[in-house]
């Protein structure tokens, strides 16, 4: 019965691609989740990667909140793009684990909201294996350490299958953040596990524990046991 149970999950692949530009991530994420929806959700894909200093401007996001003039963001190698998740503006960059979980909500409910507040759940699980003591805020979508935000989840659904996802601190660079008023929220300070903890955790290792507790989380079987990076060809 226990097998048969296992079998029946629908299945996560899971890819690791390492500074990955985010116009590419999307594409891929797009071929992904029309897969996903030819499957009727029984092949669902998770992404995590790593993104070049980009900031980008939701469908909610306003460009006032990019703080920093042109000049100073070529200065910095930063590019600006526009994407359609939902959310306003956040940055990403090296130290990030951005994740892309590709998935059906058919069998959920069809409920975003409760994929927000699981995703949330499955980020404080990741965040309190390594001794963070992070929460969500019914308030503020995200993750929080006290009044400091760790990840940053904004998200988008076609035809009842997910995509784009959320971004968790591992060793990012926080000063990148002044550039830009991060969700929207004036003022708010931004952590990550490696200011939290002092040391950082290697990104590789809290891809392959993201991607353990995903599978558990959501309740889908984990096609491979290992993230392994690959080339974005």
């Amino acid at each position: 019965m226990r097998r048969m149970a296992e079998l029946a999950k629908p299945e996560l692949h899971v890819r690791t691609l390492w500074s990955l530009d985010c116009a590419e991530g999307l594409r891929l994420q797009e071929r992904l989740r029309n897969e996903c929806i030819a499957s009727e959700g029984r092949r669902g894909h998770l992404l995590l990667v790593s993104h070049p200093h980009t900031i980008t401007v939701g469908l909610s996001g306003d460009y006032s909140d990019v703080l920093a003039a042109q000049e100073r963001l070529s200065e910095l190698g930063v590019t600006v793009a526009e994407t359609n998740r939902g959310g306003k503006v956040t940055y990403h960059g090296p130290g990030q684990l951005v994740a892309y979980p590709i998935v059906s909500l058919a069998g959920r409910g069809r409920d975003i909201h409760r994929y927000l507040r699981d995703l949330e759940a499955w980020l404080v699980r990741l965040c309190r294996s390594y001794g963070v003591a992070a929460h969500a805020d019914s308030a503020h979508t995200g993750v929080w350490v006290a009044d400091r935000k760790i990840a940053s989840i904004g998200v988008a659904v076609r035809r009842w299958v997910t995509y784009h996802g959320a971004a968790l601190n591992v060793s990012t660079d926080l000063s990148y953040f002044d550039l830009i008023v991060p969700c929207g929220l004036r003022g708010v300070a931004m952590t990550s596990l490696q200011k939290e903890l002092g040391t950082a955790p290697p990104l590789e290792e809290v891809a392959e524990r993201a991607a353990q507790y995903f599978a558990e989380d959501f309740g889908m079987k984990l096609e491979r046991a290992k993230c392994e990076a690959v080339g974005t060809a």
